[in-house]
């Protein structure tokens, strides 16, 4: 079920990011938004309810919940054209949490997925630099780094996963933290410096 959750992950991501990047309006890009933001918060509430009070799997359904939150406010926000402000300063809330995620991730010997971690608590910063502090300049940035993660930290290790592909090892995770940071170091020389303002339908409801 991860997995799958992972998978759809992956798909809302893009879309946000071409929202982001001026290829649809955030109305546009609502309905995705909420249906995997729904089922970011249903399936945790199934797990919790169903945890026999196990530590573990209530501490990995609290991490779904940080992004089902996101996607359901995403949508919302697009709909009834709130301000971003609010889900501007959450972000921030899920940046730190997501360090917080990784460093566990890490001590349990997970690799990549701790490298993930970091690339979420990276995307979810922009969000809030780009929502809650109104630092419009880095929206096509943002959208980007969201299109890009959509591939690489979740669409493509949930197929491998789900295909029995997946393998965990620092290699493959010190390859991923390479080619990512090369990549964001190209993205902000190319267009996290120019400070254009995003359309009004970004600042407002993405």
């Amino acid at each position: 079920m991860a997995d799958l959750g992972l998978f759809y992950v992956g798909a809302v991501l893009i879309i946000n990011g071409l929202m982001l990047l001026g290829a649809m309006t955030a109305r546009a890009a609502a309905p995705l938004n909420l249906f995997v933001g729904a089922m970011q918060v249903v399936t945790p509430t199934f797990l919790v309810m169903t945890a026999d009070g196990d530590p573990e799997v209530i501490f990995a359904a609290s991490g779904l919940y940080l992004f089902g939150f996101t996607y359901l406010w995403v949508g919302i926000n697009a709909l009834a054209d709130l301000p971003a402000t609010g889900l501007g300063w959450f972000s921030l809330f899920v940046a730190v949490a997501a360090i917080g995620f990784a460093e566990r991730t890490w001590a349990a010997g997970g690799r990549v997925f701790t490298v993930i971690w970091v690339l979420w608590a990276l995307l979810w910063l922009l969000f809030f630099l780009l929502l809650g502090l109104g630092r419009d300049h880095l929206a096509r940035l943002t959208g980007a780094v969201a299109l890009g993660e959509g591939i690489a930290t979740a669409a493509v290790p949930a197929w491998l996963s789900l295909t029995g592909s997946f393998v965990d090892s620092e290699i493959a995770a010190l390859i991923l933290a390479a080619t990512s940071a090369v990549a964001v170091i190209v993205l902000y020389l190319r267009l996290g410096r120019t400070r254009r303002a995003a359309p009004a339908d970004v600042r407002a409801t993405s």
